[in-house]
């Protein structure tokens, strides 16, 4: 097939399970995105995040832009070939990074000029630069180039970035152009402010894309704030595309994302706590660095088939990481994600099969048990 369609295969609630199809393979929804920031996951060989069932990838445009380039990179046959990733991969637009990274960046109507926080070099990112950059490196989802404002902010701030977005979104969707078989997704915008999400949804409408990201939540608001947002925000996007919360998150942030009617996540979390010596099982976060687990030779989880749970003790992952070894981050970051996948498999079958919420109230009680009791 050469061509990007989504398919919905059954609701539970607000809730939904589907398929995304793109030439490179299909994507079960809903899905939860490992990021490889610079064209790795970190501690991970490609063929490990396959393993531990997710079916797309994540890449960062503003890190791929700055190293080693994107020029170089489509020399080289374009990101798929160069991290060795065969499957579909969606690039963010770089503006959220921009915002949060840069160095003296400077923002006016057409785009940002910022300093490289890797060196001081000088950058221009605009919706076009964006979507030639996400061109270069070859990405199957492209996203729309956007303003994200940290939370708190007042309301005419927002909503002049939202605006300012919207007009991006459509700049965006022109320098794309025809390209089959590659998706761009606007990205909606709008704080907390529902009068402004549902401006923010229409105005995307109107231009049209393959997909509509709900952006500029996770920023500091609160799970709590979050959820009131996600409470109608999906609802104002089209029922028959699919839907993106950027950057979200912990275990619990995602099951509820999904039960408000999202199909598509990404978070750093697994691997970043993988190597900081946190591992998520289903009874809550283990921090294998503590005292309580050098004798343990029990595993993380006695219900997960990963290979740090399937061949290795606690005793042993918290020596390694004690020891500063490489292996450690490797087996909690293999953990976290193979957890991370397992609940979104899980989510997939109760909602295909009507169980949803039962689901989800075992989900809560088994993580409210806490870890299992110290030997």
């Amino acid at each position: 097939m050469n061509e990007f369609t989504f398919t919905l295969h059954a609701t539970d609630g607000a809730a939904r399970t589907g398929r995304i199809d793109t030439p490179r393979g299909e994507i079960r929804t809903p899905a939860f995105m490992p990021v490889g920031t610079a064209a790795t996951v970190k501690a991970m060989m490609p063929e490990s995040v396959r393993e531990t069932g997710a079916d797309i990838l994540l890449g960062n445009t503003y890190h791929l832009m700055l190293r080693p380039g994107a020029e170089r990179i489509a020399r080289l046959g374009g990101l798929h070939r160069f991290m060795n990733w065969d499957r579909p991969i969606l690039t963010d637009s770089g503006g959220f990074q921009v915002m949060s990274l840069a160095e003296l960046r400077k923002l006016d109507e057409d785009g940002v000029t910022f300093r490289s926080h890797i060196d001081g070099s000088k950058h221009r990112l605009s919706p076009e630069t964006s979507m030639e950059i996400q061109r270069l490196l070859g990405s199957d989802i492209v996203m729309a180039f956007d303003e994200c404002p940290a939370l708190p902010a007042d309301r005419d701030r927002i909503a002049s970035s939202m605006r300012l977005s919207m007009r991006w979104a459509a700049r965006s969707r022109a320098a794309f152009g025809d390209r089959p078989g590659h998706a761009l997704f606007g990205i909606q915008q709008g704080g907390l402010e529902r009068d402004l999400r549902q401006e923010s949804a229409e105005a995307l409408r109107e231009i049209g894309f393959e997909g509509y990201a709900i952006g500029g939540l996770a920023v500091g608001e609160g799970q709590e704030a979050m959820f009131d947002c996600l409470d109608y925000a999906p609802g104002m996007l089209p029922e028959d595309k699919p839907r993106y919360l950027m950057g979200v998150g912990k275990p619990d942030d995602i099951v509820g994302a999904v039960k408000r009617g999202v199909d598509m996540m990404d978070c750093v979390l697994p691997s970043r706590s993988g190597r900081t010596g946190q591992a998520w099982t289903r009874r809550g976060q283990v921090n294998i660095k503590n005292a309580r687990h050098a004798d343990d030779p029990r595993p993380l989880d006695e219900h997960c088939t990963c290979p740090a749970c399937r061949s290795y003790s606690r005793a042993y992952l918290h020596h390694v990481f004690r020891a500063g070894e490489m292996i450690s981050g490797m087996l909690l970051t293999w953990h976290n994600l193979h957890y991370f996948q397992e609940i979104m498999a899980e989510m997939r079958a109760a909602i295909s099969e009507g169980r949803f919420a039962a689901w989800e109230a075992d989900f809560h009680a088994t993580r409210a048990e806490g870890d299992i009791e110290p030997l």
